[in-house]
C-alpha cells in the first residue's frame, strides 16, 4: 500500500483515517522520498498515489516546502503556495524526529480556492450593507442640517432624550422608506452623546408587524419562565434585553393584541415574564414608529403616554429638488467609498444629463430607501464586472439613461404614455397577452415603426393594469 508502515511503523494504523480527510498529506523520508501520499494529495497533483511512493516529491511537487523543512529540520506554519494552474492551497510541514535523528519530513496543505471564495462572498455582503446601511452622523444627512426639510424634526428628536426634564417616548411617523429607523439611530447617538444612555447601552429593534400569533410576540417582548408553556425555558424578553437603554418598536400599528401589557409595562416601570409572577423592574426609552396615524390605532392612555413627542418625516415627493440632488450625489460618493473600501479601486461616476433628469424626476413610493437602492442598481448595470477589473486602480463609470431600471417613472414618462396612439396600444397589450416583456415588446414594435424605448412599454403596462 505504502512506505509507510514500513519506514514509520508507529503510525500505520492511521493510513485509512488520512486517506479520508480533506487535506493532502504526503511523508517523505530524508532523501526526499515520498513514503505516503493520502487521495487527496495524488488528486492535486492528477496522480495515481501507487506512483508516487518511492519517488522524489519534487516530481510531484517541484516547489515543496518539504524541501525547505529537510534542510533546515524546522517546521512551517500557514504558508501558502500557489501551485500548478488555479491550484492555490494552504500548506504546513513539520520534521520527523525519532530519538534525536532526523527520519524525514511531512506536509499537510489544504486547497484555499474555497476559502478565498468565502472571503469574496463575506466582502462582497459587507460591501452591501454599507450601502444599505443607515446613517448614525447628522452631518451626513441630508436636510437634517440647519434649513432642511427636516432640520426642525431632527430638533425636536434631539429633545427626546436631551431635555432638562428627562428622556421621553416618543412616536415616529412617516411613509415606508422615509428614514424612521434612521431617526431613531439619530436619538440612541444623541442620548449616547449627552449621557442620558451609557455608551454601551443597547438599541433594540423589533418589526411588530413580523408576529402573526400575539402569544409568541408577548413572549418575545416580555420573555417568559421555565413551564410557562410546554418546552418553554426561562428567557429574557426584549424590554429586559432594551433595559438600560432604547427599545424601538417598529411598524408599532400590529401591536393591538398587546397594547394593554405594553401600557402597563411603561406606567409601573416593570414587567412580568409570561408564565411569571415576579416584578422585574425595567428602565426603557421607547420609541415607537409606524406608517399609520398611531392615535387612531393605540389606546387613548398608550398613546398619550408614547406620543409625548411625535414626528413625522416627509415623503421623497415632498423634499426640494435641492435636496433631492444632494441625496443623490450622496449616494453616488457612498457608492464610490465603497469601491475604494472594498477592493481599493478609485471609481469616479458620474450620470449624463438625461440619466440624471430621469432619476430626480421619478416616483419612488418607498421613498428614499428606494431612490437608494435604483441608484445603485444603475450604478451596478454601468459599472463592469469584477472579473474584467481584476487589475485596475482606477474606473471611470458613466450612468446612462439605459442603465436605469424603468420601475422608475416621471410624470413625463407617464404623460407619454397616455399619448400612445390607438394603434400602439393595441399592439402593446396584444404582446402583452403572449407573455412577452416589455424589452420584447419594444423590439417588436420597431417593426411597425414605433419607436418606444422598453421602460415607457413598462410605464404603459403598469398603469394600463392600474
Amino acid at each position: 500500500m505504502s512506505l509507510l508502515s514500513d519506514k514509520f511503523p508507529n503510525l500505520s494504523i492511521f493510513e485509512e483515517i488520512l486517506d479520508d480527510i480533506d487535506e493532502g498529506i504526503n511523508v517523505a523520508d530524508n532523501n526526499g522520498i515520498l513514503v505516503y501520499a493520502n487521495r487527496t494529495s495524488a488528486a492535486y497533483c492528477n496522480a495515481k498515489r501507487e506512483e508516487m511512493i518511492g519517488r522524489s516529491i519534487e516530481q510531484y511537487y517541484p516547489s515543496a516546502m518539504m524541501l525547505e523543512v529537510m534542510r533546515t529540520h524546522k517546521a512551517i506554519y500557514n504558508r501558502r503556495i500557489h501551485f500548478i494552474g488555479e491550484k492555490r492551497y494552504m500548506c504546513s510541514s513539520f520534521p520527523i524526529f525519532e530519538n534525536g535523528e532526523f527520519l524525514g519530513a511531512f506536509s499537510i496543505f489544504r486547497d484555499v480556492r474555497q476559502i478565498e471564495e468565502l472571503d469574496y462572498q463575506v466582502k462582497l455582503l459587507q460591501q452591501k450593507l454599507h450601502l444599505n446601511t443607515p446613517e448614525t452622523d447628522v452631518n451626513d444627512l441630508i436636510g437634517f442640517q440647519y434649513g432642511g426639510t427636516l432640520s426642525k424634526v431632527y430638533q425636536k428628536a434631539k429633545r427626546t432624550v436631551g431635555s432638562l426634564g428627562g428622556p421621553r417616548h416618543s412616536i415616529i411617523t412617516g411613509e415606508s422608506g422615509t428614514g424612521k429607523t434612521m431617526l431613531a439611530g439619530l436619538i440612541y447617538e444623541y442620548a449616547k452623546t449627552v449621557g442620558v444612555i451609557e455608551k454601551n447601552a443597547p438599541f433594540i429593534e423589533v418589526n411588530c408587524a413580523q408576529f402573526s400569533n400575539p402569544d409568541i410576540a408577548a413572549m418575545e417582548i416580555f420573555g417568559s419562565e421555565e413551564g410557562a408553556y410546554t418546552g418553554s425555558k426561562s428567557k429574557k424578553g426584549l424590554f429586559e434585553q432594551a433595559s438600560g437603554g432604547i427599545l424601538f418598536l417598529d411598524e408599532a400599528h400590529a401591536l393591538n393584541h398587546y397594547q394593554n401589557m405594553l401600557l402597563k409595562a411603561i406606567e409601573s416601570g416593570e414587567i412580568r415574564r409570561i408564565g411569571g409572577t415576579k416584578a422585574i423592574p425595567i428602565d426603557v426609552i421607547i420609541i415607537a414608529a409606524s406608517t399609520q396615524k398611531l392615535e387612531d390605532v393605540f389606546l387613548p392612555e398608550l398613546y398619550q403616554r408614547l406620543a409625548q413627542y411625535e414626528m413625522h418625516l416627509p415623503a421623497l415627493k415632498e423634499r426640494s429638488m435641492e435636496e433631492k440632488e444632494v441625496l443623490l450625489r450622496h449616494f453616488v460618493r457612498r457608492y464610490e467609498d465603497s469601491v475604494q473600501q472594498f477592493h481599493q479601486i478609485t471609481c469616479n461616476i458620474s450620470l449624463t444629463a438625461a440619466a440624471k433628469h430621469a432619476l430626480l424626476q421619478a416616483e419612488y413610493p418607498r421613498n428614499i430607501r428606494q431612490f437608494r437602492d435604483v441608484i445603485n442598481s444603475s450604478i451596478d448595470a454601468a459599472c463592469p464586472l469584477l472579473e474584467d477589473v481584476k487589475d485596475r486602480k482606477n474606473l471611470e463609470v458613466l450612468v446612462s439613461l439605459e442603465n436605469i431600471p424603468f420601475a422608475t417613472e416621471t410624470a413625463e414618462d407617464i404623460e407619454a404614455g397616455k399619448k400612445l396612439s390607438d394603434a400602439a396600444r393595441t399592439l402593446i397589450l396584444q404582446m402583452a397577452e403572449q407573455s412577452l416583456g416589455p424589452r420584447k415588446i419594444s423590439k417588436q414594435l420597431l417593426e411597425h415603426d414605433i419607436d418606444l424605448p422598453y421602460y415607457k412599454v413598462a410605464y404603459f403596462l403598469k398603469n394600463h393594469k392600474a
